[in-house]
């Protein structure tokens, strides 16, 4: 409590005393117990006259609140920790959910038990170090160390797992395509040698023969070159929702008789209905003509492929199209959309296969918001369930 001497004296409150005590007399009350009431009051309000400052609450030895501290990183959204010699004093709602709420109180080195992070906090000196596996085996994370006054520090942890996954994806995909791309090319170019070596005494049909595995090749390299062309487009446009309304039963029946051919015999098609959806009218044919080639190839020559459109309950309409063929083995199947697999690398090849159809399929399905499912029964053969919501659901 303050010394009595720090209280001014509140003048007012004794002037209007004054004031009352007066106007009590004029009224013929006793002048005694008016006195001594006036005495009483004075020296209440000079007691209580000022009111002292609200306790400060505790503070670290940098003169900062630790409860505005721990309001102002609880909700930020990368794992912070504040630390006062060494111990966590404050852990924000991240942090907690990363390394467990049982870390208040701890040495902050246990708390991370990672060698680089032990080095960094050991050390006098701002920084920052990468560690690995803080919380599981492959995560990557880059820790920030700053050192504050009275021994206190901020630790803030940033999550650069999918950085690290994104770069690596694009490392396999330039591997991937640098080796699709060099099959055809070094084909090529060997079969191109060796014609140019005898073009005199080469034999007619050997040359015809040659040629034609070079045409096959060049085209095979086309396709590839188309389909990495489409996905690169596909996956630039995913954010934009289309808004084109298309008629999807006659844009299926299209597609499919289209890429079919002479085997169009095989097709089973069947639309239970008119379905409107927004869509992109180009990748939406590209969708069809994947799945349709793919049951075709892949799919027993002398079975039928069945292709049909109908409603999933009153907002969604699939497409559904189903080979019967040799089928897909489980382990493969969670694999099937990404860039390059293949379960057979060489039936694919010699199909004409670029091993990105399913994976542009996936990224169709993902912009116009829909769903993908892949069935497959070993020796009974392979359905794909693409499901797209209806145009008037999306008003």
């Amino acid at each position: 409590m303050p010394e009595m001497s720090e209280r001014p004296f509140p003048w007012s409150a004794f002037a209007l005393a004054i004031a009352t005590a007066i106007g009590l007399m004029a009224l013929g009350l006793p002048t005694l117990p008016i006195v001594l009431m006036l005495l009483v009051w004075a020296g209440s309000l000079w007691l209580v006259g000022s009111t002292p400052p609200p306790p400060e609450q505790e503070k670290g030895k940098s003169g900062i609140s630790r409860d505005t501290m721990g309001d102002l990183f609880e909700h930020s959204e990368a794992p912070v920790i504040v630390t006062e010699n060494a111990r966590v004093i404050i852990a924000n709602l991240a942090a907690r959910r990363l390394l467990g709420a049982h870390i208040l109180g701890q040495d902050v080195r246990m708390a991370l038990r990672q060698p680089e992070a032990v080095r960094l906090l050991e050390g006098n000196e701002d920084g920052a170090a990468v560690i690995r596996g803080l919380s599981r085996r492959r995560d990557i994370w880059r820790l920030n160390h700053k050192k504050l006054d009275g021994g206190m520090a901020i630790v803030e942890l940033v999550n650069k797992t999918a950085e690290a996954d994104i770069s690596r994806a694009h490392t396999d995909f330039v591997a991937n395509a640098s080796h699709e791309l060099r099959t055809p090319l070094s084909s090529i170019l060997g079969y191109v040698e060796t014609l140019r070596e005898d073009v005199n005494d080469f034999d007619p049909k050997m040359g015809d023969k040659f040629l034609a595995t070079i045409q096959r090749e060049g085209q095979r390299l086309q396709q590839l070159i188309s389909d990495l062309m489409s996905l690169s487009r596909i996956e630039a446009e995913k954010h934009d929702l289309p808004d084109t309304t298309l008629e999807l039963g006659a844009l299926m029946d299209r597609a499919a008789r289209d890429v079919a051919g002479d085997r169009v015999e095989r097709l089973d098609i069947e639309a239970h209905g008119e379905f409107h959806v927004c869509g992109d009218e180009q990748q939406l044919e590209q969708l069809v003509r994947n799945l349709v080639d793919n049951a075709l190839k892949y799919g027993a020559a002398d079975e039928q492929v069945t292709v049909r459109l109908q409603p999933r309950g009153d907002k969604r309409v699939m497409l559904s199209v189903q080979d019967r063929g040799g089928g897909i083995a489980p382990e493969h199947l969670p694999h099937l959309t990404r860039r390059f697999y293949r379960t057979d690398p060489g039936r694919s090849r010699a199909s004409g296969g670029t091993g990105l159809g399913l994976a542009i399929v996936k990224h169709i399905v993902e912009r116009h918001r829909g769903k993908l499912a892949i069935d497959s029964v070993l020796g009974e053969g392979t359905r794909i369930k693409v499901t797209l919501p209806l145009a008037q659901a999306e008003l």
